[in-house]
């Protein structure tokens, strides 16, 4: 008898149970394989559909936002608009009651815008000021006839009283939300604020005084410097340029914006140009 092949067949039931055994925890391994990995995609495809929904949200809050924006800007075109005509009409008020005319206050305009170009502004910021800039003398309502239209020199209370407009202007625009309205209170409150801190109302000096104001104290000097008035003779484009950039014991260059008085020496030209173009007896509509 083979006794070798006995012993080996009876060992191969116990050897086929391990195998099976391996095999069965394989089987039970890969299961729990499958449903971890079934469970994990059930979630990727659960937290994809959330993705989904959240950006089909966001793209209709996007598209709600734009609505919105659009609405808004509209909104604060109409708003500009209003704000524009009030500030017309108030100027055209200041006209009736002050001894300028309506020439210098164009003039005025294209000369801020000139200056404001040539420091760097933009042609946004620029246009604004022009729009801004006649509202200077606006206060000038407030200010009585028997003073403003008076031919001789003011008494020490009267000129007291003239000195306030500038505050009666600013209160006049205070509190309109628009930023046209709030550079024209700048200007109004401002125009007659010099570098050196000699001005009035408050006695600001340089760089407290905003820059709209720094710039309008030298158009309208200018202006002034060029135009009859009953107790002065027109002077000039040469001696104007002379009066502001050396002074003549009345109106000195520290009165201005040291800046603003050398882009005033280098743009020059355009001042006499707009004054010539802008006379008193003929309003330009440009």
């Amino acid at each position: 008898m083979n006794t070798g092949r006995l012993e080996k067949d009876r060992f191969l039931p116990e050897a086929n149970t391990d195998v099976q055994q391996q095999l069965d925890a394989a089987n039970s391994q890969l299961a729990i394989y499958a449903r971890d990995l079934k469970r994990l995609a059930m979630a990727e495809s659960e937290k994809s559909q959330k993705l989904l929904l959240a950006n089909q949200q966001l793209q209709a809050f996007a598209k709600d936002l734009k609505l919105a924006v659009v609405a808004e800007k509209q909104k604060t075109a109409e708003l500009e608009v209003a704000y524009c005509e009030l500030i017309f009409r108030l100027t055209r008020a200041s006209k009736y009651k002050d001894e300028e005319t309506g020439a210098h206050i164009q003039r005025l305009s294209h000369y801020a815008k000139a200056m404001a170009l040539h420091l760097g502004w933009s042609e946004v910021e620029a246009e604004m000021l022009f729009q801004a800039a006649p509202m200077h003398d606006v206060g000038k309502i407030a200010v009585p006839d028997a003073i403003l239209l008076k031919q001789g020199a003011l008494s020490t209370e009267e000129w007291e009283t003239m000195k306030q407009h500038p505050k009666f202007g600013a209160s006049l625009l205070e509190g309109l939300d628009s930023p046209l309205a709030q550079m024209s209170r700048d200007i109004a409150l401002t125009h007659h604020e010099r570098w050196n801190g000699t001005g009035y109302p408050n006695g600001l000096r340089e760089e407290e005084i905003p820059v709209v104001g720094r710039i309008i104290i030298l158009a309208d000097q200018y202006d002034a410097l060029r135009s009859q008035r009953p107790y002065k003779p027109g002077f000039e484009h040469d001696k104007t340029c002379d009066i502001l950039l050396n002074g003549d014991g009345r109106t000195q260059p520290e009165h201005f914006d040291p800046q603003i008085i050398e882009a005033f020496r280098a743009i020059h030209p355009k001042f006499a140009a707009i004054y010539e173009r802008i006379s008193d007896d003929e309003l330009c509509t440009a």
